[in-house]
């Protein structure tokens, strides 16, 4: 068959362990022999990163603010171990913080369902959508350890020069300290990102923070998206048909496990990351779980929920079989894709985008399964393939999709 055309690259950024085995075996087998791929590359993987002084992840993200549509393999935030495992010259930030830094927006990650695989709460007929503010907070921190006692105080110094102090904490002894921050336009774009979103999908949109404890900080979150509601998106909500309310995020994560699921539940960033993979892990598994980047100037960047699955890279390495679950990483492509086709106006880019997705759920529920699956799925006739295997029975039912 003829190869799909593109007119404009996506920008690639490879990654790292298993998930960048992975990646490869997905170009090869599903991607290149049905499309003539046009990407800008960056190489994220650790080693790259720490000989560039990480300046790689900078300019791949200016790379997807000039293409406008990215699509990332899952890479490793090093820690302690990491760095005397890769020789680090230093203990390098979340490649996803940077990028997300940069991008701002909003990141949506939905669970992929499948017949066979129940979620472990039973009510749950619908995916939940959570929506994770992808600036601030935890990632963009400043931490100090402190030794001997001492006090810790929280300073602002205007464009005037004038300081406010608050006391954080009179230390008796040894602590440690964190700074976070957030701002403004930054909170705007995560709230009209999330009620356009929740008005595309026609879906009730859900957000919590912790005001009562954090009375400034989270409050702050509170009332911008409590005013741009009001201003901007009542009406529309209205005429939609679909709700918006706040909560304090502990009745959330209560209202979420008496729900069906079905609608989009917005989260500040840290408490977006954790409940992201309870959410997916709780409809069945952490590889079955979209992650795109939606920025305030439309700017996409796609990429998998889950992490670069160490322990199998190392049985990789031995030479050891795997069966590593693909299916999140080939729909960060599929999205791609998809958008791709979509900004460039190529419906032939777009429907390969379709057919490999289903070509996928398909493998799944005739019975061919990686191990994770396996063990969820309640399927009578199913089987477990290889990592390869997995890639190349989907190969087969999208050539059908395709002919």
């Amino acid at each position: 068959m003829k190869k799909i055309a593109m007119t404009t690259p996506i920008v690639e950024m490879d990654g790292d362990e298993m998930t960048r085995i992975l990646w490869k075996w997905i170009k090869d087998i599903l991607i290149k022999p049905y499309v003539d791929l046009k990407t800008e590359y960056y190489d994220l993987g650790l080693e790259h990163r720490n000989e560039t002084d990480d300046k790689v992840t900078v300019e791949s993200a200016e790379a997807a603010k000039k293409y406008g549509v990215a699509v990332k393999c899952a890479t490793i935030t090093p820690n302690a171990a990491r760095m005397t495992e890769y020789n680090l010259k230093e203990m390098w930030k979340s490649p996803n913080g940077t990028i997300r830094a940069i991008l701002d927006g909003t990141v949506f990650r939905t669970p992929i369902l499948v017949k066979g695989i129940t979620p472990y709460i039973p009510t749950w007929t619908a995916p939940i959508t959570i929506a994770r503010h992808a600036y601030g907070d935890v990632y963009k921190n400043v931490e100090m350890q402190v030794k001997g006692g001492g006090k810790a105080e929280l300073v602002y110094t205007d464009k005037d020069g004038n300081e406010t102090r608050e006391t954080i904490m009179e230390f008796k002894g040894d602590g440690v300290i964190q700074g976070l921050h957030n701002i403004d336009k930054s909170i705007e774009g995560f709230a009209r990102s999330c009620f356009n979103y929740a008005l595309d999908m026609k879906q009730d949109l859900w957000f919590a923070t912790k005001d009562t404890i954090s009375k400034k900080y989270d409050h702050r979150f509170k009332d911008i998206f409590a005013e741009i509601f009001e201003n901007e998106y009542k009406d529309k909500f209205e005429k939609a048909g679909i709700e918006y309310f706040y909560t304090l995020i502990d009745d959330a994560v209560a209202r979420v496990i008496r729900s069906n699921g079905g609608y989009i539940w917005a989260c500040k960033n840290y408490d977006g990351d954790v409940m992201s993979d309870m959410v997916s892990t709780a409809f069945g598994s952490l590889a079955m779980m979209t992650s795109v980047l939606v920025s305030p100037d439309g700017n996409y960047e796609y990429e998998a929920a889950h992490g670069t699955v160490q322990r199998h890279y190392y049985k990789h390495l031995k030479g050891e079989e795997t069966s590593t679950n693909s299916v999140a990483t080939i729909f960060a492509w599929s999205g791609a894709f998809r958008k791709r086709g979509e900004l460039d106006g190529l419906s032939e880019l777009v429907k390969y985008a379709d057919a490999l997705e289903s070509a996928t759920i398909e493998t799944i529920e005739s019975g061919i399964m990686t191990g994770d699956l396996y063990i969820l799925s309640k399927l009578e006739n199913k089987k477990k393939v290889n990592s390869k295997e997995f890639l190349e029975a989907i190969a087969e039912r999208l050539d059908a999709k395709l002919a």
